[in-house]
């Protein structure tokens, strides 16, 4: 199973070795909760994280 990890800046998860929103290496296997966010512009949820980039997100980041 491949390791997911969670950017520090912008808590994006990712299995690669760079964030796909922010584009940060500063990523950690340290994470938990998840939220996935299909429609930035219009869901309520992304507004409150401010998260402006569709995908998958970690909801607290150690």
């Amino acid at each position: 199973m491949v390791k997911e990890l969670a950017c520090r800046k912008c808590k994006c998860v990712t299995t690669g070795k760079i964030c796909p929103a922010c584009k940060s290496s500063d990523l950690t296997p340290d994470w938990e909760g998840i939220v996935i966010v299909a429609n930035p512009e219009e869901s309520r949820i992304a507004k409150t994280l401010k998260i402006t980039v569709k995908g998958k997100y970690a909801l607290k980041v150690t």
